[in-house]
């Protein structure tokens, strides 16, 4: 569990995130939405480490992470995992060897060891021929996958994730979010995710948490967002008019 007590971040005179506080369960997956500049991307940040926020505590199962030293605050990143919004696959990997990577960088396993644990996530994301190809011979969706599966070799507490149907046209990106679901029940994972589409929140958004302006302004599950009446959101999320159809066949019981 991941929670948030009043955090504030700036960057000069611009103060992007003004007092969040939220938290995120284990096993379930939740959203950060907002418009473009609400602070989503410098929330995810610090969530991950990469920013410090002047104000306000971030704890990781009850562990302060400013109050962590060097040494406590590496083990603890180690244990986060993180689904890039273009992927950041390696080129001139294989498949195989970009999922390995993590393996390399932070673990004393024998080759054997790795290999069987590369071998077990590519089959838990479906990708079980494709060792041996390199990112530029697979497709967008494939490339997630590989993704996916680096980000979950070592098997984190903590699964962060940005924009990661990108790119994706629609019924990969529903592929992917299911995958995503799936593999945060089964592992028991605190997943959070980054995004701006909106067939994940109505599908995926076990908890939501909607920032506007570096506040949190909104926060609730996929079936209560149906059902809010506050404004910034519904002006946010029904902005289509298929949303809109949807939102009143919902509310007339019709779906």
């Amino acid at each position: 569990m991941i929670t948030v007590d009043n955090i504030h971040k700036s960057f000069g005179e611009n103060h992007v995130l003004k007092g969040i506080s939220t938290s995120f369960e284990k096993g379930k997956t939740s959203l950060i939405i907002g418009q473009s500049g609400s602070g989503k991307t410098v929330f995810l940040k610090c969530l991950l480490g990469l920013f410090t926020p002047e104000k306000g505590v971030i704890a990781y199962d009850n562990s302060n992470y400013a109050q962590l030293d060097i040494k406590q605050q590496r083990a603890l990143r180690e244990q986060m995992g993180m689904v890039f919004q273009g992927s950041a696959l390696f080129d001139s990997m294989s498949v195989q060897d970009n999922v390995r990577f993590p393996l390399d960088m932070f673990t004393s396993q024998g080759t054997s060891e790795k290999e069987d644990r590369v071998n077990e996530v590519l089959k838990r994301v479906n990708l079980v021929n494709a060792h041996q190809k390199f990112p530029s011979e697979i497709s967008g969706g494939m490339q997630k996958r590989v993704a996916i599966a680096r980000a979950i070799v070592m098997n984190p507490k903590y699964l962060f994730c940005d924009e990661p149907n990108s790119g994706l046209d629609p019924r990969t990106a529903i592929l992917i979010d299911n995958l995503i679901q799936e593999i945060t029940d089964e592992y028991q994972m605190t997943t959070v995710i980054n995004t701006h589409d909106m067939n994940s929140v109505m599908e995926i958004g076990e908890k939501i948490v909607f920032l506007k302006e570096g506040y949190k302004a909104w926060e609730g599950t996929h079936r209560e967002i149906f059902k809010t009446d506050n404004q910034a959101v519904t002006d946010f999320v029904y902005s289509s008019e298929l949303f809109k159809k949807v939102r009143q066949m919902y509310l007339e019981g019709k779906a």
